[in-house]
């Protein structure tokens, strides 16, 4: 990977997750913000590189990749680490896991977060409380679990951290949310905020010095999170 990567981010969305893993991997890249605040994501540029209108999107040297676990996989196979190659006996565990965030925590905090987009606005807060009860339960399966990988570094810590920090942030009343409820998930989210890809990139989008296991809002130096 010797031509630089371009990331398009804006600060504290999905794109976090990438930043995260590129830190990780360090190989060069660079970063295009996408402004939320005029729909950047909806300009005709940007859906030129993903249809869907959906931060992130990395360009590669194979053309520009979306959705952030293919992102995540793409980058953990060019570069062999952080994810166990193919023919790896633990490979089946590690994808189970990896899709397990991207299509069951992270669509259930997407819903969340925009229930307006899945449900009459008139019914948004109460498909807000079902969906709290939701996130919950799968917080309660991942914390019994307790899989290697919160204790060692891959691109599931990559993805989980952010979705650690968001439910404390948006979606309405956060009172609900309590990362203390999950000891395993706190205890990794406290050792993971001081590894060098996550001061790396708390810096580069104002997430301040407890992002993962006491989040505030950000307070990016450029672009805005919603």
């Amino acid at each position: 990977m010797s031509t630089p990567l371009r990331l398009h981010y804006a600060p504290d969305n999905a794109s976090l997750c990438v930043r995260l893993a590129l830190e990780t991997f360090g190989p060069p890249y660079n970063t295009v913000l996408v402004d939320r605040a005029i729909q950047g994501q909806k300009s005709p540029t940007f859906l030129a590189l993903n249809p869907n209108g959906l931060i992130p999107v990395l360009e590669t040297p194979d053309g520009p990749i979306y959705e952030t676990g293919a992102i995540l996989l793409w980058l953990a196979d060019r570069a062999g680490a952080l994810m166990p190659a193919p023919g790896d006996p633990a490979r089946g565990a590690a994808l189970t896991w990896l899709f397990w965030l991207s299509n069951t925590l992270h669509v259930a905090e997407r819903v969340l977060f925009y229930p307006e987009k899945y449900i009459g606005i008139d019914q948004a807060e109460t498909l807000r409380a079902a969906t709290r009860q939701t996130i919950t339960a799968h917080l309660d399966v991942l914390n019994a679990a307790n899989p290697d990988w919160l204790h060692t570094p891959s691109i599931h810590a990559c993805y989980l951290a952010p979705l650690l920090r968001w439910p404390a942030l948006y979606g309405g009343d956060p009172a609900w949310y309590d990362l203390r409820n999950w000891p395993n998930l706190l205890a990794f989210a406290r050792v993971y905020e001081t590894t060098v890809p996550a001061l790396k990139a708390a810096k580069a989008e104002g997430l301040g010095p407890t992002p993962f296991s006491a989040p505030t809002m950000p307070d990016p130096p450029e672009g805005s999170a919603t």
